[in-house]
């Protein structure tokens, strides 16, 4: 309830103060979001809880930056438990927070190039879906199969040092943090190995860019569910990701898509590997409303495959809020309330 409390109070101080722009000074931007979402998943266990379920989540986006190249940028989240469509698949009620990024960063620009290097908690460089991570710039209230915080590429921060850099139309970035983005570890946790990921894209066109992608290194730690007896120390075996790319945005038209393969190695059991590939379209109807739909294909080494399709409809009652009406496999029905606050913003000299 205290968090709940001084949450309450930032967004009074945002929504009364207006942002300004400055070579230094401090600036907090927040988005909140309400949800309810009605699924059989629910029901199964290990929830075994009732089909009808809500929740909220809040991000926080402080920044603070004391000159033209010197910054800290930080992303806090806390969000209720279930809210995301993966924990209606796992135990357990509450309010959880989580420091997704949190990172001192020092950046150069050109007439043609730019650099910029980040050292602290940072979002993975693998994939692009983290850079559409919030619910006020998603246009669907789901993730792709390929992202989550049970499996696939967690969208939590990894500590770590990142450099990113442009050149004309060639974008790249580098990252070297100390665990993999398939297995997320606290600086505080056992097995900790360094994992590097890095990434290129070229834009052929304005609206249109492709990319890829890649991390690897060791992934498993001693208390992981598959770490069985006699298995090879966890630092001796890596876990591989590969992927491509492609965004493109036309007038009223945006579609993205992405394919991803991740492997993960053993040697008491057989090598893991999944692959995950995955489109989605939105079309702008009118300036207030929206249609949008995303498919996504798993298919695994070992167990079924799986398909997931999602479809739904947008509408803006202002510039800072939006409601999202979605359908999405299993009969799983959700609606989403998402406002983005004022920032609040203290100008430097």
């Amino acid at each position: 309830m205290r968090t709940l409390a001084l949450l309450g109070c930032f967004c009074g101080l945002i929504q009364i103060c207006a942002a300004q722009e400055a070579d230094s000074g401090f600036e907090l931007r927040t988005t909140l979001s309400a949800e309810a979402v009605t699924s059989q998943d629910l029901t199964e266990a290990p929830r075994d809880g009732d089909p009808v379920s809500g929740g909220f989540r809040a991000m926080l986006y402080p920044i603070w930056k004391w000159s033209s190249h010197w910054s800290v940028d930080g992303a806090f989240q806390i969000s209720s438990r279930p809210y995301f469509f993966d924990e209606f698949y796992t135990q357990g009620y509450g309010i959880n927070g989580n420091l997704m990024q949190a990172h001192l960063n020092y950046s150069r620009f050109w007439k043609k190039a730019s650099v910029v290097a980040r050292v602290g908690v940072l979002s993975s460089a693998f994939g692009s879906f983290l850079l559409r991570y919030d619910d006020a710039v998603n246009p669907l209230i789901d993730k792709p199969l390929s992202y989550g915080y049970y499996s696939g590429v967690t969208t939590l921060g990894l500590a770590g040092a990142e450099v990113d850099a442009t050149y004309e139309k060639m974008d790249f970035r580098a990252q070297f943090v100390n665990s993999s983005p398939l297995n997320p570890r606290s600086v505080f946790d056992h097995d900790q190995y360094g994992n590097w990921a890095g990434g290129a894209g070229y834009t052929i066109r304005q609206g249109f860019r492709v990319g890829a992608s890649m991390f690897r290194g060791p992934y498993l730690d001693r208390q992981y569910e598959y770490f069985f007896p006699g298995e090879a120390p966890p630092n001796t075996l890596p876990g591989t990701g590969v992927g491509v790319d492609v965004s493109w945005g036309h007038g009223p038209w945006n579609a993205y898509g992405e394919w991803q393969r991740l492997q993960m190695d053993y040697h008491v059991i057989p090598t893991f590997s999944e692959q995950f590939a995955y489109g989605e379209l939105r079309r702008v109807l009118a300036p207030r409303w929206y249609l949008a739909a995303r498919l996504t294909q798993m298919t695994a080494s070992v167990g079924p495959g799986q398909r997931v399709y999602e479809a739904a409809v947008g509408f803006r009652p202002n510039a800072f809020e939006l409601v999202k009406l979605e359908y999405e496999t299993n009969n799983t029905v959700a609606i989403q309330f998402v406002t983005t606050l004022r920032p609040i913003s203290i100008a430097g000299n």
